[in-house]
């Protein structure tokens, strides 16, 4: 199969969208995410999906903890600034509120839930690499309607 195929495929699986978020000695970074899966009950891990080409990966080799915010409807576009290939950055985020949660991740202001990860294993997965984390904090922010993604664009719950 090639890769155009696979990826028309697979985009017919609809996600939640997130920003996944570290900080490394003051550094903090952010990248959107859909590749992000509860992994175990016992113990409480997640997973999450990055590109061995984003400037997440190079953060992720040097990290211990990451956040996830988990994205709102309303949130378009803060995803896609994250979508963008940046730098981390010295103390803040690219002009998006946010707060540092317990272990020293950047968690999104006004996301729809939170959780907070420490680094447990960083798995080869061909151009990409799975990183695992003990979930060791969450809340949910508040209620609302989740940002979908879907066959290549954001999608809405039909209702």
């Amino acid at each position: 199969m090639d890769r155009d195929t696979y990826r028309s495929l697979i985009g017919r699986f609809a996600t939640g969208v997130t920003v996944v978020t570290t900080n490394v000695g003051g550094r903090l970074h952010g990248m959107t995410a859909n590749a992000v899966c509860s992994l175990s009950l016992d113990p409480l891990q997640l997973l999450v999906c990055v590109d061995r080409g984003s400037n997440c990966y190079i953060q992720m080799q040097g990290a211990e903890v990451f956040g996830v915010s988990i994205l709102s409807a309303d949130q378009e576009e803060i995803s896609n600034v994250f979508a963008r290939s940046t730098e981390p950055t010295e103390g803040s985020l690219p002009g998006v509120e946010h707060r540092l949660g317990r272990l020293g991740a950047p968690l999104i202001e006004n996301a729809l839930a939170h959780l907070e990860c420490r680094i447990t294993e960083r798995i080869s997965g061909g151009d990409h690499i799975i990183v695992i984390g003990d979930v060791v904090a969450g809340e949910v922010v508040r209620d609302g309607e989740p940002l979908l993604f879907y066959g290549g664009r954001y999608a809405r719950l039909a209702g």
